[in-house]
């Protein structure tokens, strides 16, 4: 009986480590912002190449920001700045005549 239990409480600890690790796995595309590590100022259009929001299981909602030289950043999707440059760009893309 103790031996199947220990085997019952190995397995369970297993597969809490293995989902805690598999949010962490992709690091590339699930990352977090957290409130330190935000930019607060305006960044210029011409320096953004994308934009992708955060996983949702994030505690706070953001969008990362990849810069023209591959650095990414925090911003909050409230900020008026970010707002324009995402109507902006879907006017851009409605120009086109590409979907958004």
């Amino acid at each position: 009986m103790k031996v199947t239990s220990l085997a019952l409480v190995t397995l369970l600890l297993a597969a809490l480590w293995m989902e805690a690790h598999s949010f962490s796995f992709d690091r590339k595309h699930n990352t977090c912002c957290y409130a330190n590590n935000f930019v607060r100022k305006p960044i210029s259009p011409q320096l953004i190449r994308s934009d992708r929001p955060t996983d949702h299981r994030c505690s706070r909602q953001a969008v990362i920001v990849v810069l023209r030289r591959g650095k990414e950043v925090c911003v909050d999707p409230s900020e008026e700045w970010f707002k324009t440059y995402k109507e902006n760009q879907k006017n851009f893309l409605k120009k086109l005549g590409l979907s958004v």
